[in-house]
């Protein structure tokens, strides 16, 4: 008889959380069976994710080590800060279970970085949880990948990150920008900002308005950008990012749009071959000639749409990536790492075909 592996979700009741719950409650080898939150504890999790009907008698419980023990799969979509505890907790324990962490406490590998953007205590970074993420010196595809076949312990990456890192790793790669002076600007679904209930996030100031945030260097996700462009073969030394999220009226979707000088020389043909790096990844589209990515045909799925072209007047790259940052950006990063982790098949539950309009 076949046996599925059990997973339990802490954090079930935030936007995460729940994106996780949906593409693991159609997974063929994995089986939710245990949700648990903070506040929500004792409700059943069909009151606050309606649209996952075969986890909705499930009563959501407190998130403990011991709530969490005893699975085989262990997702943490709690808030920075909370997961490295937990996590500290469950080792000790001496539970086998492969554990994810889609915060940020184990994402950094320079506990400077940490002090500066998050502060308090920092936690050893995990392995990174983007199989499609670029090293300079090793074998392509399969690097990020061996490693990730070989860890229990996954940071899932920012999806902010994941949209920068996928539009411009290629050209760092291939040494085709000038990494001293990077500007990215993303307009990012409000889902990104977290369901926490705050004035700012209402549905009558979101409406009909775009709004900046974390302006002037100040975002948590710029050192997380700068470590994956550098692993690409990026100039730790020279490399600046200049980095500006802007809130738009969507619930989900991220487009970024990243903009970089040209290195000396560079041309057209250079820019296409460098990105045939993605040919064969598949959830990584890049779009042909003419056609940008846009975020709606990657809703509700772990696709990415990605574009480079050369603005000769300006003397720059152009870089653009569209995801879902509930998708690619979380839950669909996590369930693909988790699938490597596990031996299973990479792609196993996550969504490849999107919804439109």
């Amino acid at each position: 008889m076949h046996m599925s592996l059990k997973a339990a979700i802490a954090g079930a009741s935030g936007y995460a959380g729940g994106e996780v719950a949906r593409l693991l409650a159609a997974h063929l080898e994995i089986e939710v069976t245990t949700l648990t939150a903070a506040s929500s504890a004792g409700r059943l999790f069909g009151e606050l994710h309606p649209q996952i009907g075969s986890l909705a008698e499930l009563e959501i419980q407190e998130t403990s080590v011991e709530t969490l023990s005893g699975h085989d799969l262990v997702i943490l979509a709690l808030p920075h800060g909370h997961s490295a505890a937990l996590a500290e907790e469950l080792d000790a324990s001496g539970d086998g279970a492969l554990v994810l962490d889609c915060a940020a406490d184990h994402r950094l590998i320079k506990a400077e970085d940490w002090a500066e953007y998050y502060g308090g205590e920092f936690s050893p970074a995990w392995t990174y949880g983007m199989p499609e993420l670029i090293h300079a010196r090793e074998p392509l595809a399969r690097a990020q990948r061996e490693l990730l076949a070989a860890t229990r312990r996954i940071a899932v990456p920012g999806c902010n990150v994941t949209a920068v890192t996928l539009a411009l790793q290629p050209a760092v790669h291939a040494g085709l920008v000038d990494v001293s002076h990077i500007v990215a600007t993303l307009a990012v679904g409000y889902s990104g900002a977290g369901k926490s209930m705050k004035p700012h996030l209402l549905a009558s100031q979101a409406l009909g308005n775009m709004a900046p945030y974390a302006v002037g260097g100040t975002h948590r996700h710029i050192p997380e950008i700068i470590q994956n462009l550098v692993l690409a073969g990026g100039d730790k030394e020279s490399m600046r990012l200049s980095f500006t999220p802007v809130l738009v009226p969507t619930s989900r979707g991220i487009l970024a749009t990243v903009v970089a000088p040209l290195a000396e020389g560079v041309k057209e043909e250079s820019v296409k071959e460098a990105y045939t790096i993605y040919e064969d990844e598949a959830l990584i589209t890049v779009t042909p000639d003419g056609v940008w990515p846009t975020s709606g045909p990657v809703t509700g799925t772990g696709l990415a749409r990605v574009k480079a072209v050369i603005d000769a007047k300006a003397g720059t790259l152009i870089a653009i990536a569209a995801i879902d940052n509930l998708g690619k950006g979380t839950a669909a990063a996590a369930v693909q790492s988790a699938n490597i982790a596990l031996g299973l098949e990479e792609y196993l539950g996550v969504p490849m075909i999107g919804v439109a309009p």
